[in-house]
């Protein structure tokens, strides 16, 4: 799996480019390239504020975004580090709350090539260890961190002593390089277990988290497992969090979908159970509401896109790509009085991710199932992808683009029964769409 980017300016396109062309031949997960990297540079990651690591199969992103929402409603001037982009690769490095400009951004990875001096590394170890370094010339309160790949081997694994670290769900996904069950997955998510570090769980089957008990336990992480050192319910039209030493009422999260209550309780846990920055109430309250995530179950605005459809559509957005995903996103329709209007997907995916398993939670829901290629990645031919769907009993159709999707939806639609849409299936996809329709990430 190689990860690259494109940008619009042209020196920084040309330097991504120069990035990518430093991945091994062979992709193998190892800290030893980016230690080797940041040693050169000073070891940029021993040197910044106190650092929220978050893992997880599904989730970590939003997880990500409900603390740092939280932590700046509390006052606070917070980095994040996140992937992938949807738009802009330059949405991945958020400086002091603001998205990393494309001059320092330039200056910052020729830096970091010169100082690698060509030797092989991978392109996300390498814009990691060019993270760092922004990080740690940039004064902030706190650095929120997403796990890109795994977590024993993850690039963002260096930091020695975080304040605190997360994993939000579990399921089956790149299997190639973390296993073939769950726990062998948990037992790579548990890697970011630290000596002394809180790592607070979500809620799993009790051998997932004996798993990662057995990883975290004997380097001495301090476990704080949900239902028993925490825990969180939605009922009164709240969400209500416990610990054993609070017992709050918060609203319920702005970001759609039940499987977000999980996630924003995970995120007021973390928070909760470090002792780097005080948390006055008032924050997490505020940060429900304040958390945004694009392409998880967005609702998309009237665009050069969504415009394509009858007034009264809905169209929606999820980058949610495994079968876990597909479950979540699946039962966030529920509400949806689905009897009385078409339901059709729009889907895209990657050719290493299970196609079936993601969308057979649709199967007897969807009215049909437009099939997209994914612009220039490795991504399951549409006209297999339609075989698929309708293998599980879904009408599948091949489309040439997302936009073809919707115009031949539009063609069909009943103005009096205006369509739901949900494009899904990819993050990559899901920033197509997003620039597609004009979304400019801030």
């Amino acid at each position: 799996m190689i990860e690259g980017a494109r940008s619009d300016n042209a020196a920084l396109d040309a330097l991504l480019k120069d990035a990518l062309a430093l991945h091994p031949q062979r992709m193998d997960l190892s800290l030893e390239r980016i230690e080797r990297l940041l040693a050169r540079l000073g070891n940029p990651h021993e040197h910044l504020p106190p650092v929220f690591h978050v893992a997880g199969t599904n989730g970590k992103g939003s997880t990500t975004a409900f603390i740092r929402a939280c932590l700046e409603a509390s006052g606070r001037r917070v980095h994040a580090y996140t992937s992938p982009h949807l738009v802009r690769f330059n949405e991945r490095i958020r400086l002091a709350g603001q998205l990393i400009d494309d001059a320092s951004l330039i200056a910052l990875i020729r830096d970091v090539l010169s100082i690698n001096g060509g030797e092989p590394i991978t392109f996300f170890e390498l814009t990691t260890a060019a993270a760092f370094l922004a990080f740690s010339r940039t004064p902030a309160d706190a650095l929120v961190l997403e796990v890109g790949l795994g977590g024993r081997l993850d690039a963002t694994n260096v930091v020695r002593r975080p304040a605190v670290t997360g994993i939000a769900q579990l399921g089956l996904d790149h299997q190639q390089f973390l296993g073939n069950t769950i726990l062998e997955i948990a037992g790579e998510k548990a890697g970011i277990a630290k000596p002394g570090v809180p790592l607070v769980l979500s809620r799993y089957p009790k051998t997932v988290t004996a798993r990662i008990g057995e990883i975290a336990g004997p380097i001495g992480a301090k476990l704080i497992v949900r239902s028993l050192d925490w825990d969180a319910a939605h009922y009164e039209g709240q969400l209500h969090y416990r610990d054993t030493s609070l017992k709050i009422a918060l609203p319920l999260p702005r970001l759609q979908g039940g499987h977000q209550l999980d996630n924003a309780a995970l995120a007021v846990a973390m928070l909760r159970h470090q002792n780097d920055l005080p948390m006055p109430d008032s924050a997490f309250r505020a940060g429900m509401g304040w958390a945004e995530w694009p392409a998880r179950l967005q609702r998309l605005e009237r665009g050069p896109l969504t415009e394509r459809l009858p007034a009264g559509s809905e169209v929606w957005l999820d980058g949610g790509h495994n079968p876990a995903a597909g479950r979540v996103v699946a039962d966030a329709f529920r509400g949806h009085n689905l009897a009385e209007r078409p339901f059709y997907l729009v889907v895209g995916m990657l050719a290493a991710k299970d196609a079936t398993g993601f969308l057979k939670p649709f199967a007897g829901r969807a009215t049909a199932v437009y099939t997209v290629p994914i612009v220039e990645h490795e991504a399951h031919e549409p006209a297999a992808l339609a075989a698929v769907a309708k293998d599980i009993g879904l009408p599948g159709i091949a489309a040439t683009d997302v936009a073809d999707a919707l115009a031949q939806i539009a063609r069909s639609a009943d103005r009096a029964r205006p369509p739901v849409v949900l494009i899904a299936g990819s993050l990559y996809l899901a920033g197509e769409v997003l620039s597609a329709n004009g979304f400019v990430p801030n």
